[in-house]
């Protein structure tokens, strides 16, 4: 019986070795790119005669940190007129309360309340759109800290080119050092913004975030809006937008920094909600991504592996189940040092590609020193994050809704709420 295990897992193991293979592989291709490529700044040369209105939405929930996100907004140096909202879907009083009182002092904001949640944050943003009186509308989500010049440059494009849809930041991270888990989340995000992002925008297939981004107004509401209950609007949106004509932009040389989840709770919701979301995007869309004529090969490549490149999580944790159950199911003997060494420098070396392009993105970000911690972080929280994202895979491929979860945010647990 011991035996049959033993061949079985061997069997499997050796199956699951080509996929693990081939995403590494991948993995391994970004990293080298990402050396050798540097992302040249885009469109600050570009003359402005006539500044577009724009619309700042912030939509929150019960988080205080929407009024610090505001402040930063106010701060803008843009020549043009600009409106803040606030879209509070608040349950807790207090919060709401404070939001107005910062609101009765700056006449340039506004607060939107729907009384329900429907939709979710796309449905907030929905209902944000009926009081937007900007041609382009900028969204932030409440944790982020927008730099001053964030307004001046993040228009240019849309001025620049008129088939311009959507124009997306670079996301910093603000409480990188808190604890273990946020340096893991905040290694996961590098990889996408200094290395896959860049190939994206390069391939002219670059897609939302989510925040500290923005969009033509006029082109949103043609389009129909976001898409209520979407996990990731952002994406969702962007698909619709390629598949229209339009183009969307990703600017390497504006980093906004935000908050990344720094419990291990926080980061595997938010993983799942990505990977439901983006496969939910791909899947919905999947028929003319993949066999339309809008987009060329190298294009439809880089799509599938953002949007449904989550899948490699999974693979690897089975993987490395696999390898532990064929080690202990077989025939004891004694081990051959230089043999067992050189197997196992084989298969760290083959299932290694995520934490190559980690270190890249890593040295990119001049942080390399976090390596290790990243490495421990990936064969322990890692396997955690995976099996959340391999759940939100399969709900996303069985057609399941998911809640929406708010993630646990630093700041709306330092700062002290105004008065009212």
């Amino acid at each position: 019986m011991d035996l049959f295990f033993h061949e079985a897992s061997l069997l499997l193991f050796n199956s699951v070795l080509i996929p693990v293979a081939l995403f590494s592989a991948a993995f391994y291709l970004l990293a080298v790119l990402g050396i050798r490529h540097r992302t040249p700044a885009r469109y600050q040369g570009v003359a402005v005669k006539q500044w577009p209105s724009v619309t700042i939405q912030i939509p929150t929930k019960n988080e205080q940190v929407a009024i610090r996100c505001a402040e930063h907004c106010l701060r803008f140096d843009y020549p043009g007129r600009f409106q803040i909202i606030i879209g509070d879907d608040s349950t807790d009083s207090e919060v709401s309360r404070a939001i107005d009182a910062f609101a009765r002092q700056h006449p340039n904001v506004t607060v939107t309340r729907r009384g329900s949640t429907f939709g979710y944050k796309p449905g907030n943003l929905n209902h944000m759109l009926q009081f937007s009186k900007g041609e382009i509308i900028a969204i932030f989500d409440s944790d982020f800290l927008p730099p001053t010049d964030f307004l001046t440059r993040i228009v240019k494009p849309f001025v620049a080119d008129e088939k311009v849809a959507c124009v997306q930041a670079k996301w910093d991270y603000l409480n990188i050092g808190q604890t273990r888990v946020s340096r893991f989340a905040s290694s996961i995000l590098m990889v996408y913004h200094h290395l896959l992002a860049p190939i994206n925008e390069r391939l002219g297939v670059s897609l939302l975030f989510g925040s500290a981004e923005a969009v033509r107004a006029s082109a949103l509401r043609e389009l129909g809006g976001w898409k209520d209950w979407s996990m990731t609007e952002d994406v969702e949106f962007t698909l619709r937008a390629l598949r229209a004509g339009y183009k969307s932009v990703y600017l390497s040389d504006l980093s906004v920094p935000g908050e990344v989840p720094f419990n291990l709770r926080g980061l595997s919701k938010q993983q799942k909600r990505w990977a439901y979301g983006n496969a939910k995007a791909f899947f919905d869309n999947s028929r003319w991504i993949l066999f339309g004529g809008r987009f060329s090969l190298l294009q439809k490549a880089a799509l599938l592996f953002t949007l449904v490149g989550y899948i490699s999580a999974p693979f690897l944790v089975v993987f490395m189940l696999l390898g532990i159950v064929t080690w202990f199911t077989g025939t004891p003997g004694v081990i051959d040092v230089a043999k067992f060494s050189l197997t196992t420098g084989q298969i760290f070396l083959i299932n290694s590609g995520f934490l190559a392009a980690a270190l890249v993105a890593l040295h990119r970000e001049k942080r390399a020193r976090m390596i290790i911690s990243v490495v421990g972080a990936s064969l322990t929280y890692g396997i955690w994050v995976s099996i959340s994202v391999f759940d939100g895979l399969m709900k996303a491929l069985a057609r399941k809704k998911m809640q929406w979860y708010m993630i646990r945010k630093a700041g709306n647990e330092s700062l002290t709420l105004p008065s009212a």
